[in-house]
């Protein structure tokens, strides 16, 4: 698979964390994220931890192995839920956010989903106005899949629209009918789901601005409470990466792609959606995704699945990349984190300038090692000093927000 894991130290095999780590378990929100590496097929600009079925061999009726079999799969990650009771102690702590993602999490039956859910319910409890969100392809779900899942607790769906132009589905490698999508949104709503959520793509090679205009006319007409819009990222090792260095396709243009963003960042506006993060817009407050948000902040949460990443009180760990791998540790009764790393101050200091930028609550000036730097971009018109009630803060203008990863840079010394 083209995704890679970072380097770090060996993790212990009973998942042990650092007596720093678990210093101040419960002053801080915890969220779950369930990773499920599952889907039909692989899209060709994807370079996430995800296997077809083809890539796994068979399944386990057909003698394959139980740890890439999906009808096992809620076992192994409800046996980390517990695991993570076990490292975490008796502290109470209710789980604010628990987010599925893949891969497709509505490949699996919507009974295991809500297993999962369950487990992590038993174990630490949820809070009550939990916010519990899977992915989903518009084709991978039906009216009774969906009421399953809001039966059981699921507050929140994030439908993978991407575009709504054939051709452009086309070079993404998306199967599924954009007519779909509003018939998956209208399911959604029918079954009690209370929020939904639609992710967009923008920048495709052979994507023209009427294209884009029309994805996100067609994505307004259904009405989301929030909408995700990313640029299209030619990632090494990916199948769309080969077909850019064969010439087949052109590399997304940088000029192109701050015009859409501009186009959608107008768009939404216009029809009520405001920005909360540099790539993210919601109705509301109370829209927005707050496992997210959770990431953004510094939080805690507890990864599971393959691959998965966790962060706890400043100590972060990764478990072990392939399905096989992960279930193979989980059926020893053994940590599936491969390595891990304690950060320091500074690494967290400069995650936080990283991170808290892109939100529209800005970044505490005193969060700055050197707050004299936000001259340059202050200067620049990217960014501006906004003297809120809780003590000054840098916030990116509109222009900022294209160029984000440059403030960031400017703020280091």
């Amino acid at each position: 698979m083209p995704s890679t894991l970072p380097d770090g130290d060996l993790a212990p095999a009973s998942g042990e964390l650092p007596a720093s780590a678990l210093a101040g378990l419960g002053t801080r929100p915890l969220g779950f994220y369930v990773h499920v590496p599952f889907c039909t097929v692989r899209c060709g600009y994807c370079d996430f931890n995800t296997y077809t079925a083809l890539e796994l061999g068979p399944s386990v009726a057909a003698g394959g192995h139980p740890g890439a079999s999906r009808q096992t799969y809620a076992e192994a990650a409800i046996a980390e839920v517990r695991l993570a009771r076990r490292v975490l102690g008796d502290a109470d702590v209710p789980v604010s956010t628990v987010f599925f993602g893949g891969g497709t999490p509505t490949l699996l039956p919507s009974r295991d989903l809500v297993a999962i859910v369950g487990a992590i319910r038993d174990e630490f409890g949820l809070a009550a106005d939990a916010e519990v969100t899977t992915e989903a392809n518009p084709d991978s779900v039906t009216p009774a899949s969906l009421a399953e899942l809001a039966a059981g607790g699921f507050t929140r769906v994030s439908f993978g629209m991407q575009s709504a132009v054939p051709h452009v589905l086309a070079v993404l490698d998306r199967t599924h009918d954009p007519a779909g999508v509003p018939l998956a949104v209208a399911a959604a709503r029918d079954a009690g789901i209370a929020q939904v959520s639609l992710d967009l793509i923008y920048g495709t090679p052979g994507e023209s601005r009427e294209d884009w205009t029309r994805s996100l006319d067609a994505a307004l007409a259904c009405a989301p409470d929030h909408v995700s819009a990313y640029s299209l990222i030619v990632e090494d090792g990916t199948a769309l990466a080969r077909r850019v260095r064969r010439g087949e396709l052109p590399m997304p243009d940088e000029d192109d792609v701050a015009d859409k963003y501009a186009m959608a960042d107008e768009a939404l506006r216009a029809a009520g959606l405001e920005w909360y993060e540099v790539s993210n817009w919601s109705t509301s407050a109370q829209t927005r995704c707050r496992h997210n948000v959770l990431y953004w902040t510094g939080a805690d949460w507890w990864g599971v699945g393959p691959g998965a990443h966790s962060h706890v009180g400043g100590t972060r760990w990764w478990n072990v990349k392939h399905p096989v791998a992960y279930a193979d540790r989980i059926a020893a009764g053994a940590s599936p984190a491969a390595a891990r790393e304690v950060l320091t101050p500074a690494d967290r200091q400069v995650e936080r300038i990283l991170l808290e930028l892109r939100l529209s609550t800005g970044l505490p000036l005193s969060a700055l090692p050197e707050p004299s730097l936000v001259a340059g971009p202050v200067e620049a018109g990217l960014a501006y000093v906004d003297p809120a009630p809780d003590g000054p803060r840098l916030k990116l203008t509109d222009p900022g927000r294209l160029l984000a990863d440059g403030v960031v840079r400017d703020l280091l010394p």
